[in-house]
């Protein structure tokens, strides 16, 4: 089968699958919201320490699932309605100080250069050439990059890095300047509304310890999602679709877990087709696998659940390297790290 005719396959068993229902964007939305929202209330109404920090932690975890909505929003894909798309993702965002217009921006050559350029801005993996170049500290780190950026940079490191791409990237895409405007003046306006409100009741303390629990909590779930979703997998493919499906992870959990995480288990099919919402990646990942089983070509990665490929892949740290040429698919070698 040609490259065309392939791509015409999945695109004809797929067809279908690309309407969006707003009520399910909406529900996860608005479940996820008022879990968060609820616990917040619960924390800074109690007296009981316990029960503060106990809720803190669990708002927190409910705010990453809740953040993960904007990547659905940064695709216009979770509900349809762009005014709510546009100005909801922002308006949650920043009291995080999650600069969600700059990585909005981002994602979208996220998309264009995953597994084909180094320049990738969510490119998580450092090459060989990297690797030998880098100082003796880079290098432990990058041999502990895992537990470095989940447990040690969390969100803080992320917000970090999403700055200085719009930087590196603002003549690229001048747009990035715009947003950068943007999200600075809406994170600022966002806490000086709630520190006003966090200082009349002497409440100054509580306020950055509050945030500092959510950041820590929400830098887990994202950095591992972020590391999970492409890591050692970077290659070219012939066409992109198929670059798209062969460098991202799939992974095996529960319904539950794939409807908290946006469907984003099924990563490699949400990068071969962006336009499909959330509630049909399954249902697509099982039509794609379908199509390539039947033109021999090598199903897509999937693998076990976000805990067992975590600890798994944070185990063994390996490093792109070139275009392995026995290889007909065009994967890079992925090197072990010593």
């Amino acid at each position: 089968m040609t490259k065309t005719s392939l791509f015409a396959e999945l695109e004809k068993v797929t067809a279908d699958l690309h309407q969006i229902n707003p009520w399910a964007g909406l529900l996860r939305f608005s479940v996820l919201g008022s879990m968060f929202l609820s616990l917040v209330t619960l924390a800074w109404s109690t007296s009981n320490e316990l029960v503060l920090w106990s809720a803190t932690i669990l708002a927190g975890l409910f705010y990453a699932f809740w953040l993960i909505c904007t990547h659905d929003m940064a695709h216009q894909r979770l509900t349809g309605w762009t005014w709510f798309d546009t100005v909801m993702p922002r308006l949650m965002s920043w009291p995080m100080l999650w600069p969600y217009g700059l990585y909005a921006e981002l994602h979208r050559l996220h998309h264009g250069w995953n597994g084909i350029d180094l320049r990738d801005p969510e490119r998580v993996q450092w090459t060989e050439q990297e690797y030998q170049q880098a100082s003796p500290l880079l290098r432990w780190y990058v041999r502990h990059q895992w537990s470095c950026d989940i447990f040690l940079l969390g969100g803080i490191g992320l917000i970090i890095k999403t700055f200085v791409n719009a930087v590196r990237f603002q003549k690229l895409v001048p747009r990035l300047r715009f947003q950068l405007l943007l999200d600075v003046t809406g994170m600022l306006l966002v806490h000086g509304v709630l520190l006003t409100f966090a200082i009349a009741p002497g409440k100054l303390l509580h306020y950055f310890l509050f945030w500092l629990i959510l950041e820590r909590v929400i830098g887990v779930v994202l950095q591992a999602r972020d590391h999970l979703e492409h890591y050692a997998l970077w290659g070219k493919f012939t066409g992109h679709q198929l670059t798209q499906l062969y460098a991202c992870r799939n992974l095996k959990t529960s319904s539950l877990l794939g409807w908290l995480m946006g469907g984003l288990n099924y990563h490699a099919v949400h990068h071969a087709f962006p336009s499909i919402p959330f509630n049909q990646l399954a249902e697509a990942f099982q039509r794609i696998q379908g199509v390539l089983q039947q033109q021999s070509l090598p199903l897509m990665q999937l693998d076990e659940g976000y805990l067992k490929s975590t600890y798994g892949l944070s185990h063994h740290p390996c490093l792109i390297g070139g275009v392995n040429p026995s290889e007909a698919t065009g994967r890079n070698h992925m090197i072990s790290v010593k």
